[in-house]
This record gives structure tokens, C-alpha cells and sequence, in this order.
């Protein structure tokens, strides 16, 4: 059920210079900051906004737009438009790589998912060979042929995430890793397994607007960006043994770092 407008928003200041339809959206922003809307809350009707603030129909639309570009809100037809829910899963980037999850036969995203209390899946799943990009044949040593791994990650039903792993051929041909379960752990527990005892990991991130497949893949709403990040393990050799390239759900993740201070 809604929340009444009149027990949660203010009124408009007719002399302020900021537009009308701003000026609806910012309380209604600081209405959900302030937990008078909460996740999941369903807004006041387009009608109710209307009537309590005697604006146009479009004015109310333009305001909603707003803040389903902001990622604050999302509208679902025939329905209305709802708080978003917050990211339910935090990435502690100093731990989801921990040999004793591995040890434990737990991926980072099983491990991840569990401190959220969610479901995890994975779907979508394709293993190959092929050739390498450039910027991917860089990463690993210049090999000539790539086992490929591609997966969408999904939590409570939800995807949250597309990754590929790219492995040198001659790390993965004709191992566990090569097929779709490869086991408990995950690859990083059988290039273990296969004498590549992982040594460390170099992420980069960045943030976007996502691509039309993107959105198609992650189902992701109007406005949501996704956070981009490309992954290389080495071993204790300083080899590069596998680049992850990862799309994530902006708003399904919280990036959590813990820094040494030193």
C-alpha cells in the first residue's frame, strides 16, 4: 500500500527559482533518504501527487523520471513506481579471495551470497576455446588459443552479474576446469589443485551506462549503471593464469575495500 503524500512530503516554495518538477523530486528523495519511503515502499499514485502538490499530470511524470534515472526508484507497469531496494550483497575485495572459502569448497560468489542471506545461481553457462583479444592475449602472455568461461550469476532469482574467465590453454585443456561444474571452490581451487597456488589478484574498475545486451542480460531498470571490473590472478610464479572480465548490477552490489595503513 502507498504511502499518503500528505504524511510524508512538504509543499512547494512558489518562490524558489527551482523548477516545480524539481522541486517535487528533491522531497521526494529526501523522503526515501529519510526512511519515510522505505525499500520496497510503493510511491503515492501519479493521480495522489497530483492532487497534493495541484500540478499537471506531467509535471509529475517529469519529476518520477528524475529519480528512476537516479537509481532511486523503479517503475513497474501497471503496478506504480516503488523505492528500489539497496544492494543486498557487500564485495569485501580483501576476502572473497581467501584460500580457506576456497578450502571449504565455496566460490566468492556462494560466499557473498551467504553473507546476504540470498539464494545464489548460476545460468547461462558456455565453455570453449577461442582466440583471444588483443587486450586479453596482453594479459595472459600473448597464448594463441583461450579456454573461455562465460556465466550469469543470479541471487534470489535476480542476475546480478555477467563474468568470462579466460585461462591459457595450457593451464585448462583437458582438466576440470574445461567443464561446466568444475567442482567445489570453483576454477581458482583446481589451478590449485594443478601446482598454480595463487599468489595475487589486480583489479580495475570503473563505472558506466551499460550496453543495450547488457541490459538485456542483467534485466537491469532505466537509469541503472553497471560497474565494470576486469580481474587477473597470478600464481606464485608471477604468471598470469586466468582474466576475469565481470559486468556487475550497480545496484545489486556494494564494493566494501580494506586498506593497510601504512
Amino acid at each position: 500500500m502507498a504511502a499518503s503524500p500528505s504524511g510524508a512530503l512538504g509543499a512547494l516554495d512558489p518562490t524558489s527559482d527551482r523548477a516545480v518538477f524539481r522541486q517535487i523530486a528533491d522531497q521526494i528523495r529526501e523522503a526515501i533518504d529519510r526512511g519515510r519511503f522505505k525499500e520496497g515502499d510503493k510511491l503515492p499514485s501519479e493521480a495522489e501527487l497530483v492532487e497534493h502538490y495541484g500540478v499537471s499530470r506531467m509535471t509529475v511524470r517529469n519529476s518520477l523520471a528524475i529519480l528512476q534515472t537516479e537509481g532511486l526508484v523503479v517503475s513497474e507497469h501497471g503496478r506504480g513506481v516503488f523505492v528500489r531496494p539497496r544492494p543486498p550483497v557487500r564485495r569485501l575485495a580483501s576476502d572473497r579471495f581467501a584460500r580457506r572459502h576456497r578450502e571449504q569448497g565455496k566460490s566468492a560468489f556462494i560466499v557473498e551470497a551467504e553473507a546476504a542471506g540470498s539464494k545464489s545461481e548460476v545460468d547461462s553457462l558456455e565453455v570453449g576455446e577461442e582466440r583471444p583479444s588483443q587486450d586479453i592475449a596482453a594479459r595472459l602472455g600473448s597464448p594463441r588459443r583461450v579456454l573461455v568461461r562465460r556465466r550469469r550469476y543470479l541471487l534470489d532469482g535476480r542476475p546480478v552479474e555477467f563474468a568470462t574467465s579466460y585461462l591459457p590453454l595450457d593451464l585448462a585443456r583437458n582438466t576440470p576446469i574445461a567443464q561446466p561444474n568444475p567442482g567445489p571452490g570453483g576454477i581458482y581451487a583446481r589451478l590449485e589443485e594443478l601446482g598454480h597456488r595463487l599468489d595475487h589478484f589486480d583489479e580495475e574498475i570503473k563505472a558506466r551506462m551499460p550496453t543495450p545486451q547488457e541490459v538485456r542480460t542483467l534485466r537491469l531498470a532505466s537509469g541503472v549503471p553497471v560497474i565494470h571490473l576486469v580481474r587477473t590472478a597470478y600464481d606464485t610464479e608471477g604468471r598470469a593464469v586466468e582474466v576475469c572480465d565481470t559486468v556487475m548490477a550497480a545496484d545489486a552490489y556494494v564494493l566494501s575495500y580494506r586498506l593497510p595503513a601504512t
